[in-house]
């Protein structure tokens, strides 16, 4: 397993941990620490467990046993601080169908977001320089005024991204933060999580190859549940004795299906 090089605390410390729905075991006993400027790619086949992996980071789940913690507090005790450090794009993120993209951002920020105490704007103001953060930086200017039940699939992506990074919080989860976007979308999704990945901690679901090996400092790879192998592209080629990571793959997971 990759070790991070200096001695900073973990932002997201996974240990044993174990999700069961009735007879069926999603994730089993997975256990990793992550960083800091890391870019983790869980990797893996559809129905692996990652999408039930991220909803209990982010707290919306709960495991069934085992210990999660966001900077040092745990995610079952102490949520309402773990979540304010976490920015979270779930697979398919609920929106108001009804409500403009603008009036949506606008809603999400003013319940989420307090006014810092060192803040000397008013609040109205605060609100509206976030509102223009997040819209240029997730490319959604040109849709503002547009209902979100008119939108695309790739401007539903970067809307659900758009508000996942209100508060610029430390951490990133991002499911599928590319599905829906067309080939210009997702280069500028890419390098845009390649940027912020070096000052927060980043961690994309993904069954696509070719996005954990052009943005991932570390893919984590999960097949039925469990970690199958963990360390950068090189580590895990030389550890599987593959030459490509779509080798690998096939190989760790057993299947030809991603």
């Amino acid at each position: 397993m990759t070790q991070t090089k200096n001695k900073q605390l973990p932002a997201l410390f996974l240990q044993n941990v174990i999700k069961q729905f009735d007879k069926i075991t999603a994730v089993n006993d997975i256990s990793f620490s992550a960083y800091k400027g890391e870019i983790i790619a869980l990797l893996g086949p559809n129905g692996a467990g990652k999408s039930t992996l991220m909803n209990m980071i982010a707290g919306y789940l709960s495991p069934t046993s085992g210990t999660i913690s966001v900077n040092n507090h745990d995610v079952a005790s102490d949520d309402l601080i773990t979540k304010k450090d976490i920015g979270f794009l779930p697979e398919g993120a609920p929106m108001y169908a009804d409500m403009t993209v603008k009036l949506f951002l606008e809603y999400i920020i003013e319940l989420k977001l307090k006014t810092p105490d060192d803040c000397n704007l008013p609040v109205k103001e605060f609100y509206k320089k976030e509102l223009e953060r997040i819209m240029d930086t997730a490319h959604i200017n040109e849709v503002a005024e547009q209902k979100i039940e008119t939108l695309s699939k790739g401007y539903l992506r970067r809307v659900g991204f758009a508000q996942s990074i209100i508060g610029n919080p430390p951490i990133l989860l991002l499911d599928e933060p590319t599905d829906g976007l067309d080939p210009n979308q997702k280069e500028h999704m890419r390098k845009l999580i390649a940027e912020m990945g070096k000052d927060k901690t980043i961690v994309i679901s993904t069954h696509l190859l070719d996005e954990a090996e052009t943005i991932a400092t570390r893919i984590i790879l999960i097949n039925k549940g469990t970690v199958a192998a963990d360390g950068t592209l090189k580590e895990i080629l030389t550890s599987a004795k593959k030459k490509t990571l779509e080798e690998a793959f096939k190989l760790l997971t057993q299947t030809g299906e991603n």
